[in-house]
Formats: structure tokens, sequence, C-alpha cells
């Protein structure tokens, strides 16, 4: 009965000292993409949406940039540009300000993986310096992720590609395959835990009147609000924020005090590549060979034509 009772218990605990862990593991890292490779077994959800849209609520453009079409078993490049304003900084888990940090996600066609160091270019290697990418999983090498790494120096990542063989991989075949990619730039504004992150503007906790704004030593905010109950709540704000109200300012709970801080954002796109079967081209340079031959003695016959016409006039 004691044993039966332990299990239940473990039973009923287990999901906490799960949560217990996962939050252990996830919360010193301050950036993606941890936070979607230990939360989601899969980055892209049903209805199209990567997952770290959930977390970076704010949207901003990307681009990609691929072959049209790739032959077996050869590395190409996949560009990925993450466009912003290296001005702008961003507030830190610390609170304080600094440079934003960038990532990406690269979800490529079954049978895709990144290309191994040794047929990746010297160039490539060079430019990719300090650049670490890797699978998603290990069940997911399809998947290509990296980050989080400084935007000022990363506004456009390579990541080299190894084209899958049909001949070796029963799984694939010669057809046009679509690639979906996501990119960041900055901190998100939600925790996967639900909780927001300090990178969100700062809201009043009760309605009433702003009745002092105060600067303190160190550069921090104080706002004092007196409720129609006559109660004075006081709210810190640090100095990272640019505050938006002023004493006599009459809010309501829940209102903005502070500027948006979020000067980043998440955009996601997607392309095709074609996996061309060589034996194709071989028969479309054929064809072309074919068709200019054939042109030329096309041209060399009309000569002919027109010489016998022109000696049968002159006769």
């Amino acid at each position: 009965m004691k044993i039966f009772n332990y299990k239940m218990k473990f039973d009923i605990l287990k999901p906490f000292l799960v949560l217990a862990n996962f939050l252990t593991i996830v919360q010193p890292s301050i950036a993606f993409p941890i936070y979607a490779q230990q939360a989601y077994t899969e980055p892209r959800e049903n209805n199209g949406r990567i997952v770290c849209a959930n977390c970076h609520l704010a949207q901003k453009p990307i681009e990609v940039e691929v072959p049209h079409e790739v032959l077996p078993n050869t590395v190409f490049n996949t560009s990925v540009k993450i466009p912003y304003d290296l001005d702008k900084k961003q507030i830190l888990a610390t609170g304080t300000k600094g440079g934003l940090n960038v990532g990406a996600v690269v979800i490529l066609p079954e049978g895709f993986q990144l290309a191994p160091n040794n047929l990746v270019s010297a160039e490539l290697k060079e430019k990719n310096k300090g650049v670490y990418i890797s699978p998603y999983s290990a069940k997911k090498e399809n998947i290509l992720v990296v980050g989080p790494i400084s935007g000022n120096k990363h506004q456009e990542i390579e990541f080299p590609i190894l084209s899958p063989d049909p001949k070796t991989n029963k799984k694939v075949n010669f057809l046009k395959y679509p690639i979906y990619v996501g990119a960041n730039r900055g901190r998100g504004q939600v925790n996967p835990t639900g909780e927001k992150t300090n990178n969100n503007p700062i809201l009043a906790s009760a309605t009433g009147k702003v009745t002092q704004v105060i600067v303190t030593e160190s550069g921090d905010t104080e706002i004092r609000i007196l409720d129609k109950n006559q109660k004075l709540t006081s709210q810190q704000i640090s100095k990272s924020f640019e505050v938006l109200v002023k004493a006599g300012d009459e809010i309501i709970f829940n209102q903005s005090l502070t500027k948006d801080p979020n000067v980043g954002g998440f955009g996601q796109a997607d392309t095709e590549i074609v996996l061309q079967n060589p034996v194709r081209i071989y028969g479309y340079m054929v064809l072309c060979l074919s068709v200019t031959l054939t042109q030329i003695f096309l041209v060399v016959k009309k000569k002919q034509f027109e010489k016998v016409q022109s000696s049968e006039i002159n006769f």
C-alpha cells in the first residue's frame, strides 16, 4: 500500500518536476533558437507558422536566396538576410541596453542536410567564422538552426547545404521542393513559460491620476499614481525605458506608461528548389545541339538552292 501511494504521489508530481527541469534548463538562455529546440519537436506548426513567432511578436522582413535548381550530391548555399538598423539598441535581460542578436532556422526538404566541413569552400568558412550552424535535433538533420549571434556582423547568414542523391536515398525524387525559413533580430516578448520578458512596455498597475514622476539618482523613474480610493501606488521603471506620462495625467489600468522598447522582430519566408536529374540536362543539351545543327544545315541548303536558281536565271 505504501509503494502504491509513493508511485501515485510521484505520478502526480512528475509533470511539475519535468516543468521545473525545463525551466532550469531554459531560463539561463536569453535567446533563440534554444527555446524552440527544447519546447517544440517540430519548428513549423500545421498552420505554416514557425514557432519562433510565439515569442517574438513583432513582424520584420527577411530575404532568402537559393539556387533555382541543384544537382544531386552537390553543395550549394542558402543565403538568409536579416536587415535592421545597426544603430538600434535593445533592452537586455539585465535591464541595460545593448546590440541586437540574430538567429535563423532553415527547414529543408527531407534528405537535404548541412554540408560536411570538408566540402565547404575556404571562402565560405572564412565568411561564417564564429557562426555555428547545427541540426535542429538528431532526428531532424534537414532542419538547421543558428544563433544567437551578433547581428552587427551577421546580417546575412550563409547555410552550406548538401543535396541528396536519389540513387542512394530512395525517399528522395527529382522534384520541386519547398524550403521554409524563419529569422529573427532582437529579443522576444514572451518566454516559453508564458511569462513576459522585460522587452515589453511597462503598464499601469492602477487607474487614477499621476501625482509625481520622480527621476532617481540611478537614472530610474518612479511613477506615483493616486487611485479613486485615494490609495497611492508607486511603480519603478528602469532608466532603459522612455516614459510617456507626466504628472497630472489621468491613466487607466494597463495603460502603457512607457514607449514599446522592442526594436526587433521575427519574419519568415518560403521558396522552392528543384532537385534536377543530370540526364534531363544531358537530354536538353542534345536537343539544343540538334536544333542548332538543323538550323545550320537549313541555311546551307538555302544557300545552295539560291546558287542553283541564280545559275538557271543567268543561263
